[in-house]
């Protein structure tokens, strides 16, 4: 299919911080609604279908002003809404399936969404190999450390971990958490988390580390009791920044796929 401007490409506007967003006036205009009070209540119906998928609707619906003409070069300002495209999918949807152009905006909205779902599912997956890679530096290092604190056999280092866990995860251990996410027995845990939960941690880990070295902890208990401290810490930086709770989160593709896929794409002769 050739590309053509469509009338919502040519409405689409880009704020200073580079978002797009469509002006709900603008929008009413395209779709052919001539009393702009008809069109507001196709806005509140997108608004509900908003909350009912789960989204935050100030985070696709925002109002302001905007100036209009108002013959002999004068401009008055009147309440739009600023929507994202999201919002403008679920508007289209709720508009007057009889008109024309709605049909057409809705395949296009369509087509956009699930572009931006495929640009978003890429741009997670390398995240999470980044993080899931550097995280196991990082618990290399900190075995390292827990090692000089005394936590030298197997296990001791099993406790270990499990005290970091259990300060950010709310008290639940490996096993909990394992169990929480519905994991097969032979799956890790870490393998299933999603690039938020992996970054939150990363930073347990990194923090444990350096907390135990700067402060030259010795003995099994007291690097345990420094490791759960510090995963409690990352829990509350979470909870004050009114993240989702690390147990929250569900369970995602195995990372193991993820970087299979990538091996396979390197060894792949280029055409």
């Amino acid at each position: 299919m050739s590309h053509q401007i469509t009338p919502f490409e040519e409405i689409r506007r880009t704020s200073p911080a580079g978002n797009e967003f469509w002006s709900s006036r603008d929008f009413a205009r395209v779709l052919g609604y001539v009393n702009y009070r008809h069109f507001q209540a196709v806005i509140e119906k997108a608004k509900t279908a908003c909350i009912n998928s789960g989204q935050q609707v100030e985070d696709h619906f925002v109002g302001a002003d905007q100036m209009i003409e108002i013959g002999k070069g004068g401009q008055r300002a009147v309440k739009t809404v600023m929507m994202s495209r999201y919002a403008c999918y679920l508007v289209i949807q709720n508009a007057d399936p009889a008109k024309e152009i709605v049909a057409q905006g809705q395949t296009y909205f369509a087509i956009q969404t699930r572009r931006q779902e495929l640009s978003d599912e890429e741009v997670e997956k390398r995240r999470r190999l980044s993080i899931r890679s550097e995280l196991r530096q990082h618990n290399t290092q900190l075995a390292d450390a827990a090692k000089d604190a005394g936590a030298i056999e197997p296990r001791d280092y099993a406790i270990f971990q499990n005290h970091g866990y259990m300060g950010l995860y709310n008290g639940l251990g490996a096993k909990d958490i394992h169990a929480r996410k519905g994991l097969k027995k032979n799956e890790q845990i870490l393998d299933h988390m999603g690039s938020t939960e992996l970054a939150a941690n990363l930073f347990r880990a990194t923090q444990a580390e350096d907390k135990l070295r700067r402060e030259k902890i010795t003995g099994k208990a007291k690097a345990n009791q420094a490791h759960r401290e510090v995963g409690a810490k990352v829990r509350q930086t979470i909870k004050e920044l009114g993240g989702t709770m690390p147990e929250e989160l569900p369970a995602t593709e195995s990372i193991k796929k993820l970087e299979s896929k990538a091996k396979k794409a390197l060894k792949k002769p280029k055409q």
